[in-house]
């Protein structure tokens, strides 16, 4: 297969399809913006069966998204889309970036989820825009934004119930969106914040950004957990 880009976590493949691409995941790790790196074996297995899993929950509640199937541990089909390049991050309690920006202390809860969105470029080192920002440089519309907007505090919705029922607070997620604005990317410890609702346990890529431990256990307990409770999605 033509390989159509390589990121941090993930290489996209061409299909015989023009609308569909496939995406094989990487045991690689990065934080900081790529300035730390590490790895677990079988990181990019976890990382693809746990966001397939949650894709399958999301499509059962009505929320569209770029998955098709899973092809095997490591690689799934995915509708191909055309991405903007913009991140859009919902944060539900204070962390990380946010309590350095802002001196809020981390796990404060903010009386309503915050929407946060970042301009893609790597060279620019991924900086903070507002939907204002981006309608200017064209990277979206003004109906787009409120589009993604309302997806991604819809998702957040969601996804807050879904972790919820695992005993897992959804502190922030984030995703990349797309001109027909369906919910693509990954849904996983990689790209979420998840405390255990107990002990306030980190149990994502904080473990490694932070140095708390060994990633790879949170990462296969996060999917214990999902398998357990959501067996026959």
């Amino acid at each position: 297969l033509d390989l159509l880009y390589t990121g941090k976590a993930k290489k996209v493949f061409k299909t015989d399809n023009d609308s569909l691409c496939i995406f094989e995941y990487k045991d690689d790790a990065t934080a900081f913006n790529g300035e730390k790196k590490g790895s677990f074996d079988g990181k990019g297995i976890i990382n693809n069966q746990t966001s397939n899993l949650i894709f399958k929950i999301l499509e059962k509640k009505g929320i569209k998204t770029h998955f098709i199937k899973e092809l095997n541990k490591r690689e799934t089909l995915v509708k191909k889309v055309d991405i903007i390049p913009l991140e859009v991050i919902i944060r539900n309690v204070a962390a990380g970036s946010f309590c350095k920006r802002y001196g809020t202390v981390e796990g404060t809860v903010f009386n309503t989820p915050t929407l946060e969105f970042s301009y893609k470029n790597d060279s620019l080192g991924d900086p903070l825009i507002n939907d204002y920002h981006a309608i200017a440089l064209g990277i979206v519309t003004k109906e787009q934004i409120k589009e993604i907007s309302d997806l991604a505090f819809n998702v957040n919705k969601e996804l807050i119930e879904i972790f919820k029922n695992i005993d897992i607070k959804l502190i922030d997620f984030g995703f990349d969106s797309e001109k027909n604005i369906i919910l693509s990317d990954e849904i996983s410890p990689d790209t979420c914040r998840l405390w255990d609702i107990n002990t306030n346990k980190k149990l994502d890529k904080d473990q490694f950004r932070l140095d708390l431990g060994e990633f790879a256990d949170v990462y296969h307990e996060v999917y214990k957990r999902l398998v357990e409770k959501y067996p026959n999605v």
